[in-house]
This record gives structure tokens, C-alpha cells and sequence, in this order.
């Protein structure tokens, strides 16, 4: 969620190397986080700020990186949320947080290319300013290209590692972002970015590893945005395998189907993956039901107009859908 990656949703789709759009972001999947991660999802589009402010689609994605927004949460990707423990090898976890190259990432560039040149190192760090500058407007794919010079050179900097992850997520380049992410997870242990890499995996249909990914985030109590961005990005695989009722159960029983008053993005996003897996299961009441608690709490949110559009005039029972009341007996 997923992180293809709900945090900014429609997203169009990106040219891939891979042939399949992103919890980032299949048209009707899970939403991708609204921000970027450190999980969107929302995915040269979303994202668990990318998308229209007016169009946002789920990245699952969540993430858009969709899974969603979705997510394809890619919910994508997008294929999001804050990093898990941050420091000098994860300053770039928060990177929709900042505006310049962190420092010590920088300094850790310099120090990785330790037999270049004085004037070659500054290169990689301009290189990798460049990168982060294109990823902060969104422009991912330029990103990537100006970031690889730099990781073919210092891959030991896990910034840079991740960095390059996220680039190849947004760009839909599912193998080469999985290949980073799982080398930034190595490194660092953080656990912040696993739904995009299960987004990954699910892009590349490998529900098995979707799911021992997702074993993994559960059991490291991550932040609650993303762990519900991984959890849309496994529902979404199950779903894509054949199993709709194992993939409505999953959001059910971890309490997506509770009504709030002030629900978070991440519920929204959820909501709009439950609405999707009922329309497809064939139970529209039910879908209605969750595409119109979104409207209510954000009339703008994700196509959730279009989607209730699109399921048709609401039908009511015989005889109107309110009891008249009973009539009281004259005195």
C-alpha cells in the first residue's frame, strides 16, 4: 500500500521494463500512501505527491505500490510512511520531508569513492543531488539514470541504495528496485520500505514471496501506515491468485471494515481495496457501501465518483428503503 504504494493516486502509467503497470498501480487496486515513504504506492505516479490533487488513486501501493493505489499502493507502487529508526544511512527514509541532498549522505559518498579523485567525488555528489532533486519533482526515470552512476560507485551508502530502490519502484522497473530495496533492508534492517518490495514481488507474480514478506513486516511492529500498506499489498496478491474471500478476510479481521469519524489515509485506502475486491466478488451493496464512506470523508478522494458511477443507480427495496412508522391508535 503498494508503499503501490493512497498518499496521491491517479497516477499514469509509466513505460516499463517490466511490462506491467504498478500498491504505486492497476486502475482499480489498492491505494499507494499518501507520501512518500521512506511504503507510493500511489509509481512515476502517486503514494503511500505525484498524482492531481483532484484524482488521487489508491498505490498498491500502496501505495500505489496497487496492489493498489495503489495501494497498487503500487500503492504502488506508490509502489508512503515514516522510516523506522532513522540515521546517518537513512536520511533519506523522509525524502518528500526535504529539499537538498542530506549532509551526511553526501559526506558518506565522498568517503565510499575513497581512491577517486577530490574533483570525481564531488561529481557523485552532485550526481546524486541531481537524482534526489528529480525524484523530489517526481520526475523518477531521470532520477534513476543520474543515481546509477553513483551506486555502481559507492554501494556500500544505503542512502543511495535506497534511493535507486525508489527510483526503479516509481519507474515500474520491478526487478531493479527489488534488487536495492532488499540491499538497502540488509544493510540497515529497517523494515520501512518491505511493502514496496513486496509490491514488487507481486508485480513479478510471486505471491509466495509477497507472502513471506509480508510474515516478516508483520513481526517487526512497524508504523501503522506501513503495515496497512503491506497488508494491501497482500491482500491484493491474494486476490490476484484466485482467492477474493481470502483477500477480504485479511482487511476484515485486522479491523478495515470499521466505520470512523476521522478516518487516517491509510483507512481510506483500505476501504477503497475492500470496495474493489466486493465489486469483483459481486457483492455491490457492500462495495457502495465502502466507496461511499470515502466520499463522504473526501468527496475528491481517489475516482471513488467514477466508481460509484460506474456500479450503477442504487436499487431499493419495495415499497421504499424506510419503515413508515406505525400509526399511533386514536384516543
Amino acid at each position: 500500500m503498494a508503499r503501490r504504494g493512497a498518499r496521491d493516486v491517479t497516477r499514469t502509467r509509466d513505460d516499463t521494463d517490466e511490462g506491467r503497470p504498478q500498491y504505486k498501480e492497476p486502475t482499480r487496486s489498492a491505494p499507494t500512501n499518501r507520501r512518500q515513504v521512506a511504503w507510493t504506492r500511489d509509481d512515476g505516479r502517486d503514494e503511500w505527491a505525484d498524482a492531481p490533487p483532484k484524482q488521487r488513486r489508491p498505490r498498491t501501493t500502496a501505495a500505489a505500490p496497487t496492489s493498489t493505489p495503489k495501494p497498487t499502493r503500487p500503492r504502488t507502487p506508490r509502489p508512503s510512511a515514516a522510516p523506522a529508526g532513522r540515521s546517518a544511512t537513512r536520511a533519506l527514509a523522509a525524502l518528500s520531508n526535504r529539499t537538498t541532498l542530506p549532509p551526511e549522505v553526501a559526506a558518506e559518498i565522498r568517503n565510499a569513492a575513497d581512491i577517486a579523485t577530490a574533483a570525481h567525488r564531488e561529481r557523485l555528489v552532485e550526481k546524486a543531488e541531481a537524482a534526489f532533486s528529480s525524484y523530489e519533482r517526481g520526475r523518477f526515470q531521470d532520477a534513476l539514470r543520474q543515481i546509477k552512476p553513483v551506486v555502481a560507485e559507492t554501494p556500500s551508502v544505503a542512502a543511495v541504495q535506497e534511493l535507486t530502490g525508489l527510483a526503479a519502484y516509481r519507474s515500474g522497473r520491478w526487478r531493479e528496485a527489488a534488487r536495492h530495496l532488499q540491499t538497502f533492508g540488509e544493510m540497515t534492517d529497517a523494515t520501512n520500505h518491505l511493502p514496496e518490495l513486496m509490491d514488487c514481488q507481486r508485480a513479478l507474480r510471486k505471491p509466495k514471496k509477497v507472502a513471506e514478506l509480508w510474515t516478516e513486516l508483520r513481526q517487526s511492529s512497524p508504523d501503522p501506515d506501513v503495515l496497512a500498506e503491506g497488508r494491501i499489498v497482500a491482500a491484493s496478491s491474494l486476490a490476484e491468485t484466485g482467492d477474493l474471500n481470502g483477500a477480504i478476510s485479511m482487511l476484515a479481521t485486522a479491523g478495515a471494515t470499521k466505520n470512523l469519524r476521522n478516518p487516517a489515509e491509510r483507512h481510506l485506502r483500505q476501504w477503497y481495496v475492500l470496495a474493489d475486491f466486493y465489486e469483483r466478488a459481486g457483492d455491490i451493496p457492500r462495495a457502495r457501501e465502502y466507496f461511499e464512506r470515502i466520499r463522504h470523508s473526501d468527496p475528491e478522494a481517489y475516482d471513488v465518483t467514477e466508481r460509484l458511477r460506474s456500479l450503477g443507480p442504487e436499487r431499493r427495496a419495495p415499497g421504499g428503503s424506510r419503515k413508515r412508522p406505525p400509526k399511533k391508535p386514536a384516543r
